[in-house]
């Protein structure tokens, strides 16, 4: 199944529904006209960190940042376990072509090991490249799924914020000043989780607005349930598409942005 629709142009679609994100339109139109044949600097469209909580306890922060041109996108995220855990720390780099298609998805193990994984395009589909160390030898995995299949990694929470865009945009519509989706209609899209080395099948739905209380203040947030064949996610966003708050009941995790 394909899922062509770029980044720039789900955040275009976005910003018929969300005006804080109107001002990507001034690139992304660039780039569908071809008018302008450098690219433009780069946007921040959403940075900062979550927080990774297991049974109440803080385990891990998440640091990520996500800009944008007229040339593509990129997604950029550091892993790492707080003091007193077992020392880990991860970076991925996921890099878009402006109509969405992966350009690269780089992994990399900084501690306790030295791993790291690429995943590049390989004619119509993607082919992943691994090693376990800097003297191992390299391995590749073939897959054969589309260039524009979504990146859901391990450990990178932000990825979702970005599949929770892409369907935000091809699914919902503004009307009379609010957000419209389906309610409680599940949507299919491909992905591939490169940990894993795993192509995976979700759904995303619309479960309506609730309040939330986090960090002790209420708030008034987007529900979207995020389902696999192994596990149930809940998301909720704010008003400006940004992810506030993630729960994932069967591991005892809750994912909260500082």
């Amino acid at each position: 199944m394909q899922f062509g629709i770029g980044i720039g142009k789900w955040l275009f679609k976005a910003a018929l529904i969300v005006p804080p994100l109107l001002a990507l339109a001034v690139s992304i139109a660039a780039a569908a006209s071809g008018k302008d044949d450098k690219a433009a600097p780069a946007q921040m469209v959403d940075s900062g960190s979550f927080g990774v909580f297991m049974n109440g306890h803080r385990v891990a922060t998440e640091t990520f940042s996500i800009r944008q041109n007229n040339g593509g996108s990129s997604v950029v995220s550091e892993f790492k376990s707080e003091a007193g855990m077992d020392k880990a720390d991860q970076t991925s780099d996921w890099q878009m072509a402006a109509n969405s298609e992966l350009r690269k998805y780089e992994w990399k193990e900084v501690s306790p090991g030295q791993s790291e994984a690429v995943v590049v395009p390989n004619q119509d589909f993607l082919i992943e490249r691994y090693r376990n160390g800097p003297k191992d030898k390299e391995l590749e995995k073939p897959f054969l799924i589309p260039a524009s299949s979504s990146v859901l990694d391990d450990y990178f929470f932000v990825q979702r914020e970005v599949l929770a865009w892409k369907y935000l945009a091809t699914t919902c519509k503004q009307d009379k000043g609010a957000l419209q989706c389906p309610l409680k209609q599940p949507v299919p899209f491909g992905a591939l989780n490169p940990h894993a080395r795993s192509p995976v099948s979700v759904t995303l739905e619309f479960a309506g607005r609730e309040k939330v209380s986090i960090r002790g203040a209420n708030q008034e947030l987007n529900r979207l349930d995020l389902k696999s064949e192994s596990e149930n996610w809940s998301l909720w966003m704010d008003d400006q598409f940004k992810l506030q708050r993630i729960l994932i009941v069967s591991d005892n995790t809750e994912v909260v942005r500082d």
